[in-house]
């Protein structure tokens, strides 16, 4: 009778993280687009709630089976209360701006528990059912543990970096945006690697009931380093990129983890998180027109020649003007195409934004949005700021459903962004040359809102505002954007 209860439990629980893996597979299909990305979350959260509520009442039946206590069930829904309570609270108190550094931090959070957990199954294999009481662990599960934790340490230290480079508040070094390098770098990376292969496989080779623990803790810093190592010489115009290449490397620890443990609710759910991430990966470098291992080994600004430093460049004339201008323009413009940028995330300006384009549009002007596959600091982070403020999603266009447009529109109006409107990606000797860009320069009337005439993450000068028709309106997107509302009207 106990094993036939044993087997009901065990195929309760296939077919629960099977339900849980259909969710997160509609989850990916909705998040494809803007429409259907709050279906998409919906699906999430349902997989994650099933899968989370079956592993933890699965973990708790053997604890308690093999303890006889209660022990297991206190430290078990005290992690998961502990836990659970920190993530609501930081996902309540985020704001808009600050949500890439928010993924970036719980990109590492995975890697560091993948790091842990493959510790703890090196050290007592027989609590996770890979090995009997006494016995060595088996080929196949060191290899799998090996490449878990290398990949988890990188993630770990590299989401730590990519954290500081996203926040741009901390004076150490290593957190600038601007990209940090040092001759014989790329070779000391490859040393490193092969080093670290190397003690991943004695690891995997060696012996015995005893781990060789010397060469997994050596393997484990190492990995730790290289992390730091690849994350710190890509620059801030890349940080897109490395965000959803660091959410890759986190399914992927998953996955590897999952492996070992058996846990195939693990191994779908970080194969998924792998792939796609992946898969936004290769999109966001094939959109900056590079390639994604030049990415990982330099990033834009690679050559410090090629960038200098915001400020610095020659002192040009430009056309300044005041809200009440742009107003003017805008309203007695048939069409207006709208480029958001991180500036507008910053000034919380996207409501006021969409009460703007309301006035105008009840003026008979068209007006669209045109975003950019880079913009703002993480992929999708403009579509995300737009829907938040409830713009419709047929307002909504992608740089290449767009870029056709800008020739034949009267006004563009910039807040916000910068590289990913400047004219220099068509010139063959600059350092962003070839990077696709909104082509704004096209239009007949340019208007842009900037705090200043610093530079963006490139660290170039911005030839867009400089053309002849363009009007620079300076000063903080929310108060000039409310400003232009009040002259519409």
């Amino acid at each position: 009778m106990s094993f036939s209860m044993d087997f009901i439990s065990m195929n309760l629980v296939t077919m629960m993280y099977l339900i849980a893996s259909v969710c997160f597979i509609q989850a990916l299909k909705g998040l494809s687009s803007p429409a259907n990305a709050r279906k998409g979350n919906a699906f999430g959260m349902s997989g994650m709630a099933i899968a989370a509520v079956t592993t933890l009442a699965l973990i708790l039946k053997l604890k308690s089976q093999a303890t006889g206590g209660s022990i297991g069930y206190l430290l078990v829904i005290g992690g998961v209360v502990v836990g659970g309570g920190i993530g609501a609270l930081l996902a309540k108190k985020v704001e808009m701006t600050k949500m890439p550094e928010l993924v970036a931090a719980m990109h590492s959070l995975i890697g560091l528990a993948a790091v842990c957990i493959a510790v703890a199954a090196v050290s007592e294999p027989h609590a996770f059912n890979i090995a009997a009481l006494g016995e060595a662990l088996p080929l196949g599960n060191r290899i799998e543990l090996f490449i878990g934790t290398f990949v988890g340490a990188i993630t770990f230290s590299g989401s730590v970096i990519a954290f500081g480079k996203l926040s741009g508040k901390y004076k150490f070094r290593l957190f600038q945006g601007a990209p940090v390098s040092f001759p014989g770098q790329h070779m000391l990376n490859l040393v490193l690697a092969l080093v670290m292969v190397g003690l991943g496989l004695v690891f995997c080779l060696a012996g015995g009931s005893e781990p060789a623990w010397i060469p997994f803790i050596v393997m484990t810093a190492i990995a730790f380093a290289l992390g730091v190592l690849i994350i710190i010489p890509i620059g801030g115009a890349d940080m897109p990129v490395v965000v959803s290449m660091l959410n890759s490397y986190s399914g992927w620890a998953a996955a590897g983890i999952g492996f070992s443990l058996n846990n195939a609710m693990l191994i779908i759910a970080g194969s998924l998180v792998g792939s796609s991430g992946a898969i936004l990966s290769y999109i966001m470098c094939k959109a900056m027109n590079r390639s994604f291992f030049n990415v990982i080994l330099g990033g834009f600004g690679g050559d410090p020649a090629a960038a200098g430093p915001a400020g610095a460049q020659e002192a040009r004339p430009v056309k300044a003007g005041s809200a009440d201008d742009a107003a003017f323009i805008m309203a007695n413009a048939e069409s207006v195409i709208i480029v958001p940028g991180y500036g507008l995330a910053v000034a919380r300006a996207q409501h006021s934004l969409k009460e703007l384009v309301e006035k105008l549009t009840h003026k008979g002007v068209s007006v669209k949005y045109a975003i950019h596959p880079v913009a703002g600091r993480m992929p999708g982070h403009m579509n995300v700021l737009l829907a938040e403020a409830e713009v419709p999603y047929d307002q909504v266009f992608e740089m290449e459903d767009i870029n056709g447009e800008f020739g034949q529109t009267d006004v563009v109006l910039v807040l916000g962004a910068n590289d990913v409107v400047n004219p220099a990606a068509k010139d063959p000797k600059s350092p962003i040359a070839g990077m696709p860009i909104l082509e704004a320069y096209k239009a007949k009337s340019i208007i842009v809102n900037k705090r200043s005439m610093a530079s963006g993450y490139a660290g170039l000068d911005n030839d867009l505002f400089y053309q002849a028709n363009t009007m620079m309106v300076f000063g903080d997107a929310k108060k000039v954007i409310e400003d232009m509302v009040k002259a519409v009207e």
